[in-house]
């Protein structure tokens, strides 16, 4: 009888408040205890009660991770044991102590000296407290929790934690822990209790308006630019065609023929590793996809405001997005002659999966020797493979077979000679690799400033909101790769070189090189983080965005060049 009433005890405990964010009288509210770290290492984080810390006296309530994402994110809230109801006062009281030893002694000691602070949770709202401070050559910790709860209605709305009362750590003192809870009414919406967290001054400082503004700026300098080069250019490259075409055939061998013309025969060839090249096309197309998707939902939706919403919508889009990889990716593959296409599809399907993993893997390995919360379970492993494995690899190999058959039939304007053009020398400058590198400056520079807002978000402690802003920078990030890529690609055609199609993917995809030589500067002079679970965890991840968002501009670029390169081959007559 005694284990049932726990049982129903515990029921009642997790579902009855968390999920419908509605109490009564009376009725258990949970305080999770989340994870401590150091403060300038963000994502160094431990379980709560890796540190010294003791239990309350109330029932333990195991905690399981709702999704997928919480895992991922080195969630591992743990019941604090402290005696909460719902509008119910609780005075200063004793609720636990602890003896230090000589290894709880140290632990406290080094967290104290790393400025460890701790992240709790009252009703899925965000509490977070430092552990202790310096005063001189002697080491405290805050002994008592003094919770103000503001409630509205039979909602709660607000959650604040004053740490009190110093405590001297010494080798075997006593240390008594404390907690007091005070309830006040208030007038905050339950819809709008998160707005306390974010900050307005920081994400809407005339800094970020001026910089949207500037980069809107570049895009229509841009946008004229290359609308006016090209339209004079290309008008004169038909005049000067057309009356090539009104020439005998000596004249026109005796003629000084030069151009994008010249390489007719040769602009549609198929690419060099062609399968790499679709594959990086198809995710590229589902990157954008999700980008784009996740960034609208977020905006209606304030993904945000919920533990791990945004990490699982993503997740949830990717996966259901896996047709447009292997549609785009396939149907490219098809349109170029490739044949191996069930290699094709398997490398579309597990390109983007085995970088993020791969490069999890590697880190996980550097967080079990730390022993931190992102060490990741091996029970998400195996979910992770089971997407993989049961949900994007037959989503792709659907879209890689509508793909081959709806869109997979070449239709070029102009025939591919089957003999290769011998490529002319030129100058330096006209060199794809130099084109490649140059090609990411301008783009990187309409969104340098947003890069500064979202590295903040992750990597400090400012929660991001302002999608709109971000919307809006990365549309403007696509109208300028297009631009960009589009006017490289015309020089190098007309220097008489059709391997446009490497050239164009990567000159917009060097975007994702100044984005992470960004993030060093952004490393070196802007965090104090440190210890190498903290490096490995900023650059590997680092790595992984700057790869995606070269993924998706070297996608876009590449869309915007074949459209244009289509269109200037199909209004000239070829003989």
């Amino acid at each position: 009888m005694k284990y049932l009433y726990i049982l129903i005890l515990l029921c009642s405990l997790v579902y009855c408040d968390e999920h419908t964010h509605t109490y009564k009288q009376g009725e258990q509210v949970v305080l999770w205890m989340n994870t401590v770290g150091p403060y300038h290492n963000r994502q160094e984080t431990y379980a709560y009660f890796s540190l010294p810390f003791c239990v309350g006296t109330k029932v333990t309530i195991g905690h399981y991770h709702e999704t997928l994402s919480e895992a991922l994110q080195g969630v591992e809230l743990e019941f604090s044991g402290l005696d909460i109801t719902y509008r119910d006062n609780v005075p200063a009281q004793q609720f636990c102590a602890t003896e230090l030893d000589e290894q709880s002694y140290k632990a406290l000691v080094y967290a104290v000296k790393n400025h460890y602070w701790y992240q709790m949770y009252v009703d899925d709202l965000p509490i977070w407290g430092i552990v202790g401070e310096i005063d001189g050559d002697n080491y405290y910790i805050w002994t008592h929790k003094k919770f103000d709860i503001g409630y509205n209605g039979n909602r709660i709305v607000e959650v604040n934690l004053t740490a009190e009362n110093k405590e001297k750590l010494a080798l075997g003192a006593k240390i008594p822990f404390t907690y007091e809870v005070n309830w006040k009414p208030s007038s905050i919406k339950f819809e709008d209790r998160f707005d306390k967290y974010l900050d307005p001054n920081f994400f809407q400082h005339r800094i970020h308006w001026f910089s949207i503004f500037n980069s809107f700026m570049m895009v229509i300098f841009l946008v004229g630019l290359v609308s006016m080069i090209l339209m004079r250019t290309l008008r004169k490259d038909y005049a000067r065609y057309s009356k090539d075409d009104d020439l005998d055939d000596l004249e026109k061998d005796l003629g000084d023929e030069y151009g994008w013309k010249q390489v007719h025969g040769d602009v549609f060839r198929p690419v060099p590793h062609l399968a790499m090249f679709s594959a990086l096309i198809g995710a590229g197309y589902q990157l954008t996809v999700v980008t784009l998707a996740v960034i609208i939902f977020t905006i209606f939706g304030e993904l945000y405001t919920e533990r791990g919403s945004l990490l699982s919508t993503a997740i949830f889009i990717y996966t259901l997005s896996s047709p447009v990889n292997g549609y785009f990716g396939g149907s490219l593959y098809a349109r170029m002659g490739g044949r191996l296409w069930i290699k094709q599809m398997l490398l579309s399907a597990f390109l983007l999966p085995v970088l993020v993993c791969g490069t999890a893997f590697c880190i996980n390995f550097i967080a079990m020797y730390y022993h931190a919360s992102r060490a990741l379970p091996f029970g998400s492993m195996i979910e992770v493979m089971s997407i993989c494995t049961f949900v994007i690899l037959p989503l792709t190999l659907v879209g890689t077979v509508l793909g081959r058959n709806l869109a997979g039939q070449p239709d070029y304007p102009c025939r591919i000679n089957a003999v290769p053009r011998p490529i002319p020398e030129k100058k330096w400058f006209m060199e794809p690799f130099i084109i490649i590198i140059m090609g990411g400056i301008l783009p990187f520079g309409s969104i340098f400033i947003e890069m500064y807002f979202i590295f903040t978000s992750f990597w400090a402690y400012k929660i991001y909101y302002v999608y709109g802003f971000m919307l809006l920078v990365f549309l403007i990030l696509m109208i300028v790769t297009v631009c960009v890529t589009i006017v490289c690609t015309y020089f190098l055609l007309n220097a008489e070189d059709y391997r446009w199609q490497w050239t164009s993917f990567l000159s917009a995809g060097s975007t994702a090189l100044y984005v992470y030589l960004y993030s060093f500067y952004y490393f070196l002079f802007k965090t104090k983080m440190y210890g190498l679970f903290q490096t490995a965890f900023y650059f590997g991840y680092m790595a992984l965005f700057s790869m995606a968002l070269g993924m998706i501009c070297g996608t876009v670029g590449y869309l915007g060049t074949s459209l244009f390169v289509r269109k200037i081959y199909s209004t000239v007559k070829i003989d």
